[in-house]
């Protein structure tokens, strides 16, 4: 597989990984809400999975200093359940938020670093084209 490709398939799988990040956020507010169920709970449970996974595969194609692997294990492993989640004060809720949103707005950043890379890629490749050259 080439560059080009490579770098499209990241940054699929980095966007499907940020809309698993939003799904965590939006179970923060079901439990803030304390209204859920079982299967609430398995989403839930299922969600940070896929977030930890993901992250080991995000990170063997790309090197990220922040946010940082222990900084993520942290907030998934700090809100062991929905349950957990509605039993905290609103200010500890917020910290979990808090904490979320540093790493929701990390990812985006890395995201946009790697669609730079991307726009970059394709116009080398068609300046390269138009002016008969072999692309890098």
């Amino acid at each position: 597989m080439n560059a080009a490709k490579k770098l499209e398939r990241l940054i699929v799988q980095m966007e499907n990984y940020l809309e698993c990040w939003k799904q965590f956020n939006r179970f923060i507010n079901i439990a803030r809400g304390k209204k859920f169920n079982g299967q609430d709970e398995s989403q839930f449970l299922e969600v940070k999975c896929v977030l930890t996974q993901e992250l080991e595969l995000i990170l063997s194609s790309v090197q990220v200093a922040s946010p940082s692997k222990e900084d993520i294990h942290a907030v998934i492993a700090g809100a062991p359940s929905l349950r957990f989640l509605s039993e905290l004060n609103e200010g500890a809720l917020l910290g979990v938020e808090s904490q979320w949103h540093r790493i929701y707005i990390g990812w985006h950043s890395i995201l946009g670093q790697l669609k730079v890379r991307q726009i970059e890629e394709s116009s080398k490749g068609f300046l390269s084209g138009v002016f008969g050259q072999k692309s890098r």
